[in-house]
């Protein structure tokens, strides 16, 4: 019988260099089971950043999503093909309620047909890090949101 060797060094070269190809912003679907109560499951995803961060979010379809829901967090568009792959259309934070009626209709002449939030970034400017972690593959809406934020902060 042949004794096969196990190269540990090369082993983690490829898995070091696999992952800096799948540098890429991306969703990682969560599993999720129905409660013990046999109530129906959340319906949970994450996203993954540049920086390799994992980004858990609430999934809600377009249509359904109420405007009130997207204030302090992380708003992300997307949009889902027939084979179930997700693509981020936009990246936001802090939304106020009144553009955020505007920023879904946007979404939707843009195809998306989802909205994911995540809730556990605390401050603005982490949400802010988030968002610039997510933008590379869509366009991110910072300049937007500070000018909102001014206008918020005008009003009070």
């Amino acid at each position: 019988m042949r004794r096969r060797t196990f190269d540990n060094f090369r082993f983690l070269q490829d898995l070091k260099d696999d992952r800096s190809k799948r540098a890429n912003v991306r969703e990682e679907r969560l599993r999720t089971a129905t409660g013990l109560s046999g109530a129906p499951a959340l319906a949970l995803s994450a996203w993954r950043g540049v920086s390799g961060k994992r980004y858990v979010v609430g999934v809600h379809a377009i249509e359904a999503v109420q405007p009130a829901e997207l204030t302090d967090a992380v708003v992300i568009a997307v949009r889902r093909d027939e084979a179930g792959l997700a693509t981020l259309v936009r990246a936001s934070y802090d939304l106020i309620a009144e553009s955020a009626a505007g920023w879904i209709a946007s979404m939707i002449r843009a195809d998306a047909t989802e909205v994911h939030v995540h809730r556990l970034a605390s401050t603005a400017d982490e949400r802010a890090a988030i968002v610039v972690d997510l933008s590379p593959a869509a366009t991110p809406d910072i300049s937007l949101l500070a000018s909102e934020r001014g206008l918020q902060s005008a009003r009070a």
